[in-house]
């Protein structure tokens, strides 16, 4: 993705954040219903091996970790954390006191 890609105006950032969540929820929704139909499978199953225990963990940490993006916001923290850092040095250089200089005698 290029930068011209990359929402500008609050509505635009507004409405990825929005579509973001909803494809997480979608995820989530998935990930139940499929993993529940496969426990079910599983269980009613007449062999001795949990095997839905492998795809419920492997599918679990992909969805963590899209959860983890969402909440994080990984795609603008470098700006935010920029944006934070810049005020941060600008506060600290107005409060430091300034050197005076020599007066003219």
């Amino acid at each position: 993705m290029n930068d011209k890609d990359e929402p500008t105006t609050p509505e635009e950032r507004a409405r990825s954040r929005a579509e973001y969540l909803s494809d997480l929820i979608w995820h989530a929704g998935t990930f139940v219903i499929i993993n529940g139909f496969l426990w079910f499978v599983d269980l009613n199953g007449d062999g001795d091996a949990n095997w839905a225990y492998w795809i419920t963990a492997g599918w679990g940490i992909g969805l963590a970790f899209h959860a983890l993006a969402y909440l994080v916001d990984g795609r603008s923290l470098e700006d935010r954390k920029t944006e934070e850092f810049l005020a941060d040095e600008l506060r600290r250089s107005n409060d430091q006191p300034r050197p005076e200089s020599p007066s003219p005698a």
